[in-house]
C-alpha cells in the first residue's frame, strides 16, 4: 500500500511537472499568445467562423460553440485512428458531398483552428479506447525510434534534453497542447503534422506525407503523454 502511495505522489509530481513551450517563451510571445487582439492565430479562427456557415458545418453541427471538448479528445477511433483534421475532411467528404479542403490549406487550418478554440482551457482528454492501443503503442515505438542521417529520436531532444538549448533555442517537452498554431518562423499557421515534418527534415529523415497512419499514431501518443494538460489553440510559438 505504502509503495503504491509513493508511485501516485511521484505521478502526480511528473504531472504537474509538465510544462507546455509556452513556459519558454519570452514575455512579449507569451504576450501575444493571451491577448486574442494581438494573437495572429485568431485571424484563421475568424475565416473558420465563416467557413463553419458557408462550408454546410452549421447544418449538421448547429453552431460552432457545440464543439466544446472535441479537439481535447482527438486523435480518436473511426474506421481507423483518425486526427481531427481527418475528422473534418471526412465529415466535408461524405456529408457535403464536395472535395475536402487539403490538408495545411488556409481553409483546413481555420476549421481546425475554430474547432480547437472552443477546447481553449480544457484538459487534454484523449479516448480510453481499447481499440486504439495498437497505434498507441505505435506512435511511442515511432517517437522513440532513431531516424536520420543525424541517427536521433523524438524522445533524445524532448525527453532527455527537455530545457536544454539547441542552436540557441530551447527544447521543449513537446506537448502537442496548441496546434494548430501561428509560428513566428512560419509567418502563418500550421497543424502539428507540419511541425512533425520539419523535425524529421531537421534530423536529414524522409517524412511521411500528410495524414500518413504514422503522424496520426505519433499525435495520439503525445497527446496520451500530454493528458490533463490545457489546450491552448491557437497557440503562438517563435
Amino acid at each position: 500500500m505504502r509503495r503504491l502511495a509513493l508511485a501516485l505522489l511521484l505521478l502526480g509530481a511528473t504531472a504537474e511537472a509538465r510544462e507546455s513551450s509556452f513556459a519558454l517563451m519570452s514575455p512579449e510571445t507569451q504576450a501575444m499568445q493571451r491577448e486574442d487582439s494581438a494573437n495572429p492565430g485568431m485571424l484563421w479562427v475568424e475565416e473558420g467562423r465563416a467557413l463553419w456557415d458557408s462550408a454546410g458545418c452549421a447544418g449538421c453541427h448547429g453552431d460552432v460553440v457545440g464543439m466544446r471538448g472535441v479537439a481535447a479528445r482527438y486523435p480518436a477511433l473511426d474506421a481507423a485512428p483518425i486526427d481531427l483534421a481527418g475528422r473534418i475532411a471526412q465529415c466535408q467528404e461524405a456529408r457535403q458531398h464536395r472535395t475536402p479542403f487539403p490538408r495545411e490549406s488556409e481553409e483546413a487550418l481555420a476549421l481546425a483552428a475554430v474547432i480547437g478554440l472552443q477546447s481553449r482551457g480544457m484538459p487534454v482528454n484523449p479516448p480510453d479506447d481499447p481499440r486504439l492501443a495498437p497505434a498507441l503503442a505505435r506512435g511511442e515505438a515511432l517517437y522513440r525510434e532513431r531516424r536520420g542521417q543525424l541517427d536521433l529520436s523524438c524522445a533524445q531532444c524532448h525527453d532527455a534534453n527537455a530545457g536544454r538549448h539547441l542552436a540557441g533555442s530551447p527544447i521543449p517537452e513537446a506537448h502537442p497542447t496548441g496546434y494548430p498554431l501561428y509560428r513566428l518562423e512560419w509567418q502563418g499557421m500550421g497543424s502539428l503534422q507540419r511541425r512533425l515534418r520539419n523535425c524529421m527534415m531537421g534530423v536529414r529523415s524522409e517524412p511521411y506525407a500528410y495524414g500518413a497512419p504514422e503522424y496520426v499514431a505519433i499525435e495520439l501518443f503525445l497527446m496520451r503523454r500530454a493528458a490533463g494538460m490545457a489546450v491552448e489553440t491557437p497557440a503562438v510559438r517563435p
